[in-house]
């Protein structure tokens, strides 16, 4: 199913393992309060502990809870594909109840009619012992579609704030971006305008490709397009002194990172490590893939006298700021620095 249609409705997905665990515990907790209810009544102490077998009241209790609760997951789970398709949240939640209380009345009555129901005076008759489970049932159901209705748009609100930030820190890398191209150009007008103008058709190609999709994200191959253009508008200026070796064959070439977030590293390598070095130097990126996590690390020369830039640590923070955003725990930009080299290390989830 087409997950932009599935995150559409408020309802977990039973299908999966995680939503159907949450279940279970919680309708195991729900057991151990019904059983442990009747010891705050008059005229239950420890003595209805000793001598009643209440470890098997439990164990009824829960074998019937559970068949109610993994019943209407079951169901749930079929129906959910056709109930993505309703527009409306209160609908869907008035079907969701009345699935809920069916399974509730279907469970009671086989449980009634296998002996399974629990011997109590207040359960001596067929229709109380089904009334109050269904009435049990529609008071806890209540409670967990709203739950559930409250958790989904909280958890979109905080994702939709999140896009936001994102890609107002990704707007802030583009003028930076067209800034030091624009200085590579004007540096070339006077003394090589053949070469300013080469620059200019190469610029305007990596321009339209940076603006022409406005995506958070894109593939690996997208983002490397870019460095490499890039990278020859660079050369261009400074020439043989500027030296680029890629080992990245391991990386997946469909997997997705935030766009701008590459090259903007690779500027930093060139204006302050290959730029105030006479002899210039090599960029090296080496590309890692280990089970589910991606690692680039670009190596750049470092001049010994070489203060950083503020410009640098802009960047760097803007491209931590959108992986801690995107991915979390599971995104990071990690800085080494040496006498000689300066290493930068870039790590994220492979998403494609």
């Amino acid at each position: 199913m087409n997950k932009s249609i599935e995150n559409t409705i408020f309802l977990p997905n039973f299908c999966d393992v995680y939503p159907v665990f949450v279940g279970i515990l919680v309708t195991e907790l729900l057991a151990f309060v019904l059983i442990l209810t009747p010891l705050s009544q008059t005229g239950y102490d420890w003595i209805y502990i000793v001598n009643k077998d209440i470890f098997l009241d439990l164990a009824m209790v829960s074998l019937f809870l559970l068949w109610v609760t993994l019943t209407s997951m079951s169901v749930f789970c079929v129906v959910r594909p056709w109930l993505c398709y309703v527009k409306n949240d209160l609908i869907v939640a008035f079907l969701s109840y009345l699935i809920i209380l069916l399974m509730t009345f279907i469970v009671s009555e086989c449980a009634w009619h296998l002996n399974l129901a629990i011997s109590s005076p207040l359960l001596i008759h067929h229709w109380l012992f089904v009334g109050r489970n269904v009435g049990m049932s529609a008071i806890i159901s209540a409670i967990a579609l709203r739950y559930f209705y409250i958790q989904y748009y909280w958890k979109k609100e905080v994702e939709a704030n999140a896009n936001s930030r994102a890609q107002a820190l990704q707007a802030r890398i583009r003028p930076h971006f067209l800034f030091n191209c624009m200085n590579t150009i004007a540096s070339l007008i006077r003394f090589q305008p053949k070469k300013a103008e080469q620059v200019v058709e190469e610029f305007a190609d990596l321009f339209r490709a940076s603006l022409s999709d406005s995506k958070m994200c894109v593939t690996f191959q997208e983002e490397v397009t870019l460095c490499r253009q890039y990278l020859d508008i660079e050369t261009v200026r400074i020439g043989e002194r500027l030296q680029v070796i890629w080992h990245i064959e391991s990386i997946p070439k469909d997997a997705l990172l935030p766009q701008l977030s590459l090259q903007p590293l690779l500027e930093n390598a060139v204006y302050h490590g290959i730029q105030p070095l006479a002899e210039g130097g090599t960029i090296v990126i080496t590309g890692k893939f280990e089970g589910h996590t991606i690692q680039i690390d670009i190596e750049n020369p470092l001049a010994e006298t070489l203060s950083p830039h503020q410009g640098n640590r802009i960047a760097q923070e803007n491209i931590q700021e959108r992986l801690l955003i995107l991915y979390g725990s599971e995104g990071a930009l990690n800085i080494q620095r040496y006498a000689n080299t300066y290493h930068v290390t870039l790590i994220f989830p492979y998403q494609k």
